[in-house]
């Protein structure tokens, strides 16, 4: 019996967002107020487009690109965590669901040789075109009313533990980790003994407590964590056991 380990990447993995990072390519390292401006709530795969439309217009190759993104930080003891399950992949399954790309988040895990981590990223589908524009897609349609119109976290997991079981895996534990609050909805699909692990200040921690002020806690355990060590501090401890 192995556990499930659930990442989100942005502000998670990584200290930042890997898609407002990518305006360091920008002319003066800065998008322009208009297109800022025409971000609307729940349609961020939209915005991306038309910030990967700008970027080509205005001659950023996919090497600068790569350069830029490849200098991202990842998030205190980020690396020591996944290097540790690494290590004991015969524990562990580790999938990625994050609302970034295929594009950002390959090359940030290749260049600090993390990829072989993770058992599988679901995350929207990016490429470049043959005039070398980098595109991106929505990874899927759902009926959520509680997730941006591109993603929705708990459908995905729900299908990943679905596929495993016809597989004949279970998890004695699924541990998510994220900061979002587009992680709240696959937070709230978690059973009792599954631990949600919030990041420190952030969204999805702010989301859980005032869900167990207004008297309809998660179901879940819940772990906060400022630094990865005291993930991995909470894996380490359920080896021993």
């Amino acid at each position: 019996m192995k556990l499930l380990l659930v990442f989100d990447f942005d502000h998670t993995i990584v200290d930042e967002n890997s898609d407002t990072w990518i305006a360091k390519c920008a002319p003066k390292n800065k998008l322009p107020n208009g297109l800022r401006n025409s971000y609307r709530p729940g349609h961020w795969t939209e915005y991306m487009g038309r910030v990967f439309v700008y970027l080509g217009d205005n001659g950023v190759k996919e090497d600068e690109m790569k350069r830029t993104m490849t200098t991202i930080p990842f998030t205190a003891g980020m690396v020591d965590l996944l290097h540790f399950i690494g290590e004991n992949k015969e524990l562990f399954d580790c999938i990625i669901v994050s609302d970034s790309n295929t594009v950002f988040i390959d090359w940030i895990l290749k260049a600090a040789d993390l990829h072989k981590v993770f058992d599988e990223v679901f995350t929207n589908p990016a490429a470049f075109s043959s005039t070398g524009y980098l595109t991106v897609q929505n990874f899927h349609a759902h009926y959520c009313a509680k997730c941006p119109k591109n993603l929705c976290k708990r459908k995905v997991l729900k299908e990943f533990l679905d596929q495993q079981l016809e597989r004949g895996v279970s998890y004695t534990q699924i541990v998510y980790i994220g900061d979002g609050g587009n992680d709240l909805c696959p937070v709230m699909f978690l059973k009792k003994d599954d631990i949600a692990m919030p990041r420190q200040g952030y969204t999805l921690e702010k989301k859980i407590s005032q869900l167990a002020q207004d008297l309809c806690p998660v179901e879940c355990s819940v772990l906060v964590w400022s630094s990865a060590a005291e993930i991995m501090s909470y894996l380490e401890g359920l080896i021993k056991e």
